[in-house]
């Protein structure tokens, strides 16, 4: 099992500015700490005070400002073969009429991980997490198609995962 942060990749290394929602701009700091995370999520506050030139106490009330902000979180990132999940799958939607609905509902979905919308050939991709290939085929064909607004979908089942990283850093 691996940890990491799942951060923002809206800051600009040209200094802070204004997130999408209106949140406070980030830092230099706050960059900082967020890419001492995204190294290691368990790195003891102290050593990224050192790194980063705060207190501990500062570098802990930071973090909790970035988790509270929704900026980061800081999670374990397991693979889904290794905790009982046999299947994966990324789903193109194509939908009708307001997305937003069906994005929230989509979101609503425990086996949903990852649903954003789009532009180009779906409206809206999904990564979806299941036990097997039936509780795959029950998500799609009875929940996902299921939904008001969902017209179509394309499957893309996973063979095998390569790669799975959220070392981005900062911008």
């Amino acid at each position: 099992m691996q940890s990491d942060v799942v951060a923002s990749r809206s800051a600009d290394p040209k200094g802070p500015r204004q997130r999408n929602g209106g949140s406070p701009p980030l830092d230099a700091v706050s960059l900082a700490i967020i890419e001492q995370l995204q190294e290691d999520g368990r790195r003891p506050y102290a050593a990224i005070g050192k790194a980063v030139g705060l207190s501990e106490a500062a570098v802990r009330q930071r973090v909790q400002k970035l988790l509270d902000q929704g900026v980061m979180q800081i999670v374990a990132v397991t693979d889904p073969l290794t905790v009982g999940f046999r299947r994966q799958a990324m789903v193109g939607i194509n939908a009708e009429g307001d997305l937003d609905p069906v994005a929230d509902a989509l979101t609503a979905m425990p086996e949903c991980e990852y649903v954003v919308m789009t532009a180009g050939s779906f409206d809206l991709m999904v990564e979806v997490v299941c036990e097997d290939d039936d509780h795959l085929l029950d998500v799609i064909n009875k929940r996902i198609r299921a939904l008001p607004g969902v017209r179509s979908t394309e499957s893309f089942v996973y063979l095998k995962l390569k790669k799975q990283t959220y070392m981005w850093g900062t911008r």
